[in-house]
């Protein structure tokens, strides 16, 4: 799949690429509505569908991604709930080794995430993955989230790259679209960013089932 002598930098995603998006699906999908429901005395269905229209309406926005919008929108301390439940968080298969791998082939490795860094924080602070990135670069530092066209431009003015050598993995694909009209030539996808969810299809990206794919 890659030619490594190709690469200069890899740009790496967080949630559902070197994590299980399963923590943050069992987060948003029940674990904030059973709290919501519980402040705001409403039934658990009721719960979520409110959370749906809330949701629905900051989708593809930074907003979406930042715990301090929603601790406001939703009257809860987001971060303190996510530490209630961090045992879920989990490194996906393989993916030390991954980052292992890229550092002995040389290559400049950056985290490149759409979590806010109160989100970023709590995760690292779990798994111990941030001693391997070069960098960690969040959206919420540049303004913009990864899927608006805006994102990288000014990525490129804190972390100079050259599209043409530049590789970028991640599980989102409208943030892929959005790289790949900057111009970043390899471009990778997650085939189940989700371990107890389904496998996603797409026929643009090729899709990771494991990083000994490209290693």
């Amino acid at each position: 799949m890659i030619d490594w002598s190709a690469i200069d930098k890899v740009f790496l995603d967080l949630d559902g690429t070197l994590l299980d998006l399963h923590f943050d699906n069992h987060f948003w999908l029940e674990y904030v509505p059973l709290k919501y429901a519980q402040k705001h005395d409403l039934s658990h269905e009721d719960s979520k569908q409110k959370l749906d229209q809330k949701y629905l309406a900051a989708m593809g926005s930074l907003n979406w991604y930042c715990t301090d919008y929603w601790s406001k929108q939703l009257g809860l301390d987001i971060p303190a709930l996510k530490k209630e439940v961090q045992q879920k968080i989990a490194v996906r298969p393989q993916v030390e080794e991954f980052l292992e791998f890229l550092h002995m082939q040389g290559k400049r490795v950056v985290l490149v995430t759409n979590a806010h860094p109160a989100s970023v924080e709590i995760k690292m602070n779990k798994t111990g993955l941030h001693v391997h990135f070069d960098r960690i670069i969040t959206a919420h530092e540049l303004g913009y989230a990864k899927e608006q066209a805006e994102f990288w431009p000014k990525l490129q003015t804190v972390e100079n790259f050259d599209p043409q050598r530049t590789l970028f993995i991640d599980d989102n694909f409208d943030v892929l679209d959005s790289a790949r009209t900057y111009g970043i030539k390899h471009l990778l996808a997650i085939r189940k960013p989700d371990s107890q969810g389904d496998d996603k299809q797409h026929h643009a990206y090729e899709l990771l089932d494991s990083f000994s794919q490209i290693m």
